[in-house]
């Protein structure tokens, strides 16, 4: 499975917006205070530390728009998305035009499952910043997901007119490329991609799902390892160097691939698919049909799960 550059993945601009000190023993510089402490706990990933000082940021002014938006930001780190969305939308609602917070909130929602919330924070973004490319991006990665390709593709494009220099919107449209199998498209976007940004590690990932279409395991693994060098923390680039090696019959190796993917995410279809066919080349037709039938009844278009439920049933 492509890493979703919202794994995209994400692509996420954490802004931490800063505020100018200007006495010294007044509210605004003691929340400004408190602000800054805050942000200083983020870059050091220390997010429950900064949701305490942007609390007491807050609690010296319960209008501070940009106190909201950073505990948005540090919530969403968490993984907590509705109290994320929740600071987004206070922040709007103190600021209507906080085109950050309608970002963010919006990216929120869409790593919630709320795709069509998502939807309408991309457009509103868009309303009252044409120019920012990333309402259009967030537009695109709501289409890709709700499948119709041909808007995502559109609007992958609309922000690259209004900024060329992002290589995971490139990367956004080869991954939809790919799905079409259009592998000379995908190739193409990769490579102004890896111009622009020759050490994102999605892009070397892709171009191993590419070669993997082309029966070319050695090349495969070589791309998959690139992405993992780059990035190692990606369970989706396990899963697929596990499946890459099974097909290079390299069996152990493949399953610890696999199930280290999935201790990340119990429910990767792609990597409950991937163990399907580990059980059918190790000859155990039971746990084989078990897996490739989970996955089939859940997604039914994932490539190679048909042919391996067929094979596993003929066994």
């Amino acid at each position: 499975m492509i890493s979703n550059t919202r794994q995209l993945k994400l692509l996420l601009s954490v802004t931490i917006f800063c505020f100018l000190l200007i006495s010294c023993d007044s509210r605004e510089d003691k929340k400004g205070r408190f602000l800054l402490k805050g942000n200083n706990k983020m870059m050091e990933n220390d997010y429950e530390g900064a949701v305490a000082l942007y609390n007491e940021a807050l609690d010296l002014d319960e209008n501070f728009a940009d106190a909201y938006f950073n505990r948005g930001l540090a919530f969403y780190n968490m993984a907590d998305y509705q109290r994320a969305i929740s600071d987004f939308s206070k922040a709007i609602s103190i600021n209507a035009e906080f085109a950050d917070a309608y970002y963010h909130r919006g990216i929120a929602n869409f790593d919630n499952g709320a795709n069509y919330n998502a939807l309408s924070n991309a457009d509103r973004l868009i309303s009252i910043a044409p120019e920012d490319y990333r309402g259009y991006f967030l537009r695109g990665l709501v289409q890709e997901t709700l499948g119709d390709y041909e808007k995502a593709l559109q609007a992958f494009d609309q922000a690259i007119n209004q900024d060329s220099t992002i290589a995971d919107l490139y990367v956004n449209k080869a991954t939809i490329h790919y799905y079409q199998e259009n592998y000379k498209s995908a190739e193409s976007n990769l490579n102004i991609a890896e111009n622009l940004h020759p050490k994102e590690a999605n892009i070397y990932n892709l171009r191993s799902l590419l070669a993997f279409e082309k029966d070319s395991i050695a090349d495969a693994l070589k791309w998959v390892n690139k992405a993992i060098d780059l990035n190692s923390g990606q369970a989706y680039f396990y899963n697929n160097r596990g499946l890459y090696y099974l097909f290079d019959g390299q069996m152990e190796s493949g399953i610890e691939d696999i199930n280290f993917s999935l201790r990340q995410n119990s429910k990767n279809l792609f990597a409950l698919r991937n163990k399907g066919i580990y059980y059918y080349l190790s000859g155990q037709k039971p746990l084989s049909i078990k897996y490739l039938k989970e996955v089939y009844s859940k997604d039914p278009s994932i490539k190679l799960t048909k042919k391996y439920l067929e094979l596993a049933q003929e066994m």
